[in-house]
């Protein structure tokens, strides 16, 4: 039996009580895989770890105190080091008073909202779509070069998703969660022009990713291929269903909220100027 990272222990002890995880997937992948972060600042205290700071690639910081040892400084003390190393952007995961105060006590204003969406799996999902000329299929060992390009166009202006790239791919898709059958894509005249990556994790489904490349916007195909994911979802016995939207994706957050979903939760990105 492996024994767990101590940041990713530490990540579980703090969701536990908060109610979300201060480390995002692609953090916690990349403490899994070993590679090499930009900040990975710790604190401990009696040979146990009590707050960390960490970062890999050129991602936002993330920063979290045991829940027992808050109140402290230890935060604070933390984010004063990495301000000082010239660290300027950090996610506060459900933007909790801690975060917000440590925010507003160094001068760090909130730039980007990421929404958290849910829906109860129980209530009723509209008929799905058929469009004409556009097979929607499950995924096929051959569809990774083209789904990454249709990523790619699709979050041209995305800070996180447009950078995902085949070993990114394949690092999602080693993932305990991952499921081909979940993985819908979107053919027309034998070219792949969108996908919808659906997850379940711990009894919750996931609208994962929805992408659509530009050239067959205007159909309606993300409605079509989010409906085709919902129903494969609620199939499972999912008693909710969440998705991550930009706050000011205004087209998004229309077509969600039609669907039933509702704001649970927030992530903010602090920045200093």
């Amino acid at each position: 039996m492996s024994i767990p990272d101590p940041r990713i222990a530490l990540a579980e002890r703090v969701s536990d009580v908060d109610g979300v995880s201060p480390l995002n997937e692609a953090s916690r992948i990349a403490i899994a895989a070993g590679e090499p972060p930009r900040v990975d600042r710790t604190v401990e205290q009696d040979g146990a770890l009590v707050a960390a700071a960490y970062a890999a690639g050129d991602a936002p910081v993330e920063l979290f105190v045991a829940p027992g040892h808050r109140r402290h400084g230890l935060g604070r003390g933390l984010l004063d080091t990495v301000l000082d190393a010239g660290e300027l952007r950090f996610w506060a995961h459900g933007d909790l008073p801690g975060a917000q105060h440590l925010a507003l006590t160094t001068g760090l204003e909130a730039v980007r909202t990421l929404l958290v969406l849910s829906r109860d799996a129980a209530l009723p999902l509209p008929d799905e779509r058929t469009l004409d000329a556009v097979t929607l299929r499950t995924w096929r060992d051959d569809d990774a070069e083209p789904l990454v390009a249709v990523n790619a166009r699709a979050f041209a202006g995305h800070p996180e998703q447009g950078a995902m790239d085949l070993a990114d791919l394949r690092a999602r898709m080693a993932q305990p969660w991952f499921d081909p059958a979940g993985l819908f894509v979107a053919e027309r005249d034998g070219a792949v022009v969108g996908f919808h990556w659906t997850k379940v994790e711990d009894g919750v489904g996931e609208v994962y990713v929805v992408g659509v490349d530009p050239s067959a916007q205007g159909l309606g195909l993300g409605k079509a291929l989010t409906l085709r994911g919902l129903h494969h979802l609620v199939s499972l016995g999912v008693e909710r269903v969440d998705l991550y939207v930009e706050g000011d994706n205004v087209p998004a957050l229309a077509t969600y909220e039609g669907l039933g979903f509702t704001e649970s939760a927030r992530d903010v990105l602090y920045e200093r100027a």
